[in-house]
């Protein structure tokens, strides 16, 4: 029961999926974090079943590259844009650790928050625009977003917090940290063996992609803010979901 209702917590916290009500006390939050990884498996299910319909309905690229772009902004409410716009215009302040923290806490965004935004939903249009809808490129890609949430996921549970205070601190200060690591590393593990027998080509320039952006996560959050926060959270994922799409479209580039 203490599963299923960790189970619920994260669902409710990282998607608009409708979630019964649960007490979001530290006894339910402990596992919460080893399920962030699931609304993963239902984006890229979705992704692949739109995929599907689109084939079969002749859907044109534009409308099918239009609805790729917008499918985790409606399964997610935007919550890790979010985190990624507040980081842009945090990173562009060029100001102190301590106000930059506190343009992350900032409710409001910024004109460099909404370039940075418009900019990446652009790019992310033209590149699945671009994108050859073969079976192996979609299911490596669908694949992808269990990927970037278990490396999110691992990285609340070890990496510095850079508050005492806020959704990354709560999640970890609640969570076991070596049972949620453990089943991070194992759908990490799982996720990067899937992508590559499907296509070690396609799947080890995902995979690769992933792990770079996840390194720079790491670097950039310790030099500049000193630990991670939720939005810096929310910025590792979308910059690695995009990075993962462009190594797809990279690789058929470089192919033909």
């Amino acid at each position: 029961m203490k599963l299923l209702q960790s189970c619920v917590i994260a669902f409710a916290m990282y998607s608009k999926i409708p979630m019964p009500r649960v007490d979001w006390n530290k006894q339910n939050m402990k596992y919460a974090m080893c399920f962030f990884p699931l609304i993963g498996a239902v984006l890229g299910a979705l992704l692949y079943l739109w995929a599907v319909l689109a084939g079969a309905m002749q859907i044109g690229v534009i409308l099918r590259a239009a609805v790729c772009t917008l499918l985790p902004l409606l399964v997610t409410g935007g919550i890790h844009l979010d985190g990624f716009c507040d980081t842009t215009d945090a990173l562009s302040s060029h100001q102190s650790t301590q106000r930059k923290l506190e343009i992350l806490s900032d409710p409001h965004i910024g004109a460099f928050g909404v370039m940075g935004c418009i900019s990446y939903l652009l790019l992310s249009f033209a590149l699945w625009a671009e994108l050859a809808f073969t079976s192996k490129n979609l299911s490596v890609l669908a694949i992808g977003y269990v990927l970037s949430r278990s490396l999110s996921g691992f990285s609340v549970v070890t990496f510095r917090c850079a508050k005492g205070s806020g959704l990354v601190a709560a999640f970890s200060d609640g969570a076991q940290k070596k049972n949620v690591r453990i089943t991070m590393l194992v759908f990490i593990f799982f996720c990067i063996g899937a992508m590559l027998i499907i296509s070690p080509i396609i799947g080890g320039a995902v995979a690769t992609s992933a792990l770079l952006v996840f390194l720079y996560y790491r670097l950039m959050s310790y030099r500049v803010f000193g630990g991670i926060t939720g939005d810096l959270a929310g910025h590792f994922l979308s910059l690695c979901e995009l990075a993962m799409l462009a190594a797809v479209v990279a690789v058929r580039g470089i192919l033909q």
